[in-house]
């Protein structure tokens, strides 16, 4: 239940912010004052639904119900963009890209706005079902299925910590004091054991004593935090599945200068273009993960998952490519294995770079 709750909660933080950074060019509001008085915000003459000089609307809600329904609307409308953005995204990304690239900013969501919606849509369907590979566990039982070492030792002091503070709140209410300080302290560190508990299922590597690999790269740097993650790999899965979606939006530089490599020598397109195909490109590439999650939780076979994958992926690359620039079907076709192979360099450059700033600096 509570899992459920968190989840809506992340969905509607992500219609809320992907709101927050969204246009509102073509939108239609309630009637207001047409042709007269000033703006309420920066005392412009007023000759339309909007002030020409700041943007604001003339209609101005200031009450209470009004409050609650722009709430309900940016989560649950987004201004009905979504239902036009989302069937183009998969059924012809290659236009969507063109046109939003054109000027056609009315009729479509963002890439940017889609892109922060996306995210936390998939965060939350992880949270709650888990992911395309593998089933939610929900962590019961001893906490003996932890690894031992960093996890373990964090736990305790966890544990600890919320006997510490429960018996602070039975003192407290025997001496008939406020405990709302100790309670949302309790509620912070059970919080922490939730999410320690679920490290010993984030992957299964109980009987592989990964410690004993070595690496060796030549540089003592990569060398360090490599060591750091095969010592404890359940701990480390876990903290970037936790962190990487916080991250997410640095796929984007990344990936452009690998986009650029594709189109080099073409003077009609440039870096702009190549922000918004890689912008909708990740947002289409999350929310199939969302969909892979839900096909998984319902119990269709990994291997179909798998299936979907390698050709569901390449093959909206393709459209979207051959749409977007006006490729030729060979000129789209080699492009899609070239970027194929770019998209999975840049997801290891971002993964090695998420490992780097988890492991911090080198230890003794």
């Amino acid at each position: 239940m509570n899992g459920g709750i968190e989840a809506a909660g992340d969905i509607a933080t992500g219609a809320l912010i992907g709101r927050a950074v969204e246009s509102e060019a073509g939108e239609q509001h309630g009637q207001g004052t047409h042709g007269g008085g000033l703006c309420l915000n920066c005392g412009t003459a007023l000759q339309g639904e909007f002030c020409f000089a700041c943007g604001q609307t003339v209609h101005i809600h200031n009450t209470l119900h009004s409050l609650f329904h722009d709430l309900l609307h940016g989560v649950f409308h987004f201004e009905g963009k979504i239902w036009r953005t989302l069937p183009m995204l998969f059924r012809r990304p290659g236009q969507l890209t063109r046109r939003y690239i054109a000027g056609e900013r009315a009729r479509f969501i963002s890439p940017l706005a889609l892109f922060l919606f996306s995210v936390f849509l998939m965060v939350a369907t992880i949270e709650t079902i888990g992911g395309p590979f593998f089933a939610k566990s929900h962590v019961k039982g001893p906490d003996k299925v932890l690894v031992s070492g960093k996890v373990a030792e964090q736990l305790k002091q966890a544990r600890a910590t919320e006997t510490a503070l429960v018996a602070e709140r039975k003192r407290l209410n025997k001496a008939d004091a406020d405990t709302d300080a100790v309670d949302e302290k309790i509620d912070g560190v059970r919080e922490q054991i939730k999410a320690l508990r679920a490290t010993g299922v984030a992957i299964d590597t109980a009987n592989t004593d990964m410690a004993k690999l070595k690496v060796d790269t030549g540089n003592a740097f990569i060398d360090d935090r490599a060591a750091h993650v095969l010592k404890e790999p359940r701990y480390y899965a876990y903290k970037l599945q936790s962190t990487a979606y916080k991250f997410s939006w640095a796929l984007i530089p990344i990936s452009l200068p690998f986009i650029w490599l594709l189109f080099a020598f073409r003077r009609d397109v440039g870096p702009y273009d190549h922000a918004i195909f890689a912008i909708y490109s990740l947002s289409a590439m999350t929310l199939g993960v969302v969909g892979l999650s839900i096909l998984r939780w319902i119990g269709i076979p990994g291997t179909l998952i798998w299936l979907a994958i390698a050709i569901g992926g390449p093959f909206h690359m393709y459209r979207q490519l051959k749409g977007a620039y006006g490729l030729t079907r060979g000129g789209a076709l080699w492009r899609t294995a070239a970027l194929v192979l770019f998209a999975g360099l840049a997801c290891a450059l971002f993964f090695a770079l998420l490992v780097g700033f988890l492991v911090g600096p080198a230890s003794e």
